[in-house]
């Protein structure tokens, strides 16, 4: 295949997007009998996109920033006329959809290549990335460790380049803990800023809709798109006297030394370029928070009412690592649910508050880093208590409706996340802050 170049604005020669969409079809018709990272290809519907990505390029017409780049979404978004799975065999035999999820819909008006759909946990309910209907993409850097969930397939096909950018969901941490143990940057927005219509939903609550990619800006401008935005250029935020708080105390509890040693040489950086770093404790809030979900999680409760139609009638089709946590959770009364929320608006103001005397909070997105898959699929305490630690730290932005982006930090043996949280609606401000500390981490 001869490859095409165009130039672009700045003078820089590029190859052709077909050209670089053909190159990830050939890798993975070479692995077509072992595929586990993507659930379904779009060849034809993708080279038309290309070509006509292509032919706006060379004619000097540009959508915008999107336009032309290579993309994968999660299969729990609907695509017009074909069921949408969310990694189960329940849903195989459901009705198709009548349309593109929004957010699909905008990808494409902005010119995106939609190329796939990428492998997740079953119903999204795990942050580990194990699907026994689908098989498990193994890590991108080690093929036997977990990818993380439960937008596994989406954190692999970034870091391993058959996605340029990957849209998944996060209820608990499922778009930053496969980014962090990839390696790959990834964005979970303020929830319900950007539309789940045409979403599979695991809990409506919690839910939000974010992208992994190489750089903070292609998530910024993936995250304006999906939000209904203008994509603009980041203004790097400056590090001189940001304010960064440490919340050191539970989240920072059977840290791994590799994720630890990684984080505290991070802050050193940051600190050199100007950053003030101060402990700000939280643990009294997150106490309370897991006080009032005691008898079950806000996301366990809300997603089995979702899947009340068939949790018991289809339980053999249904992980059972799945279903027993679904199941458990069907039993809470609804004044018991009812109360639980009552009591979490509280707790949002008050951590808003807690929050509003520094400009970020910043921790390891995982307290470890990737561990093997095997011993996982052979130990269901092993599996659950693993499960329970990977989602400790990320799942404090969904519990109280915070922003938060993980970034990967360099020069270590496994890929570890740096993860840096910002108040409700400050998503913006979060990009541009991350897109300083990439830059500086990363020189």
């Amino acid at each position: 295949m001869s490859e095409r170049t165009y130039v672009d604005s700045m003078g820089a020669s590029m190859m052709a997007v077909r050209d670089r969409l053909e190159m990830i079809l050939v890798r993975l018709a070479d692995r077509e009998d072992d595929e586990r990272v993507f659930t379904k290809l779009y060849p034809a519907a993708a080279r038309a996109a290309a070509d006509a990505a292509d032919a706006r390029r060379f004619a000097g017409v540009s959508l915008g920033p999107l336009d032309g780049a290579l993309i994968s979404i999660k299969d729990l978004f609907d695509v017009a006329g074909e069921a949408t799975a969310a990694g189960s065999l329940v849903l195989r035999d459901a009705a198709p959809a009548a349309q593109d999820a929004a957010i699909v819909r905008r990808l494409r008006q902005a010119g995106a290549v939609i190329l796939g759909k990428t492998n997740m946990v079953e119903f999204a309910f795990s942050g580990l990335g194990l699907n026994p209907h689908y098989g498990t993409p193994g890590n991108a850097v080690d093929p036997l460790r977990i990818p993380g969930g439960s937008s596994s397939g989406a954190g692999v096909a970034v870091a391993e380049g058959t996605s340029e950018i990957s849209i998944g969901s996060d209820t608990g941490g499922s778009v930053r803990i496969p980014a962090a143990l990839n390696g790959v940057v990834g964005f979970k927005p303020t929830a319900k800023r950007v539309p789940f219509d045409g979403a599979f939903p695991l809990a409506p609550t919690l839910d939000s809709i974010g992208p992994l990619a190489r750089s903070v800006q292609d998530c910024a401008f993936t995250d304006a798109v999906m939000a209904g935005e203008e994509p603009r250029e980041l203004r790097p935020h400056p590090l001189a006297g940001l304010r960064i708080g440490i919340p050191r105390g539970c989240l920072f509890t059977r840290s791994e030394s590799m994720v630890e040693e990684a984080f505290e040489r991070t802050l050193v950086r940051l600190s050199q370029a100007g950053a003030t770093i101060v402990d700000h404790s939280i643990d009294d809030l997150l106490q309370a928070m897991r006080e009032i979900t005691a008898q079950a999680s806000i996301a366990s409760i809300e997603a089995a009412e979702i899947h009340a139609d068939w949790l018991e009638s289809r339980s053999d089709e249904i992980d059972p690592r799945v279903h027993y946590w679904l199941a458990r959770s069907s039993a809470v009364p609804a004044h018991a649910y009812l109360r639980t929320m009552r009591r979490r608006r509280v707790l949002l103001e008050e951590m808003d508050r807690r929050l509003a005397p520094i400009d970020v909070m910043a921790l390891p997105a995982t307290a470890i880093t990737a561990p093997l898959i095997a011993p996982l699929e052979a130990d269901e305490a092993l599996y659950n208590e693993t499960d329970a630690l990977i989602l400790r730290n990320t799942q404090v932005a969904n519990q109280f409706d915070l922003t938060a982006i993980t970034l990967p930090v360099p020069d270590c043996e496994r890929p570890v996340g740096f993860m840096l949280m910002a108040r409700h609606g400050e998503d913006h401000r979060l990009l541009s802050i991350a897109a300083s500390v990439e830059r500086e981490i990363s020189r």
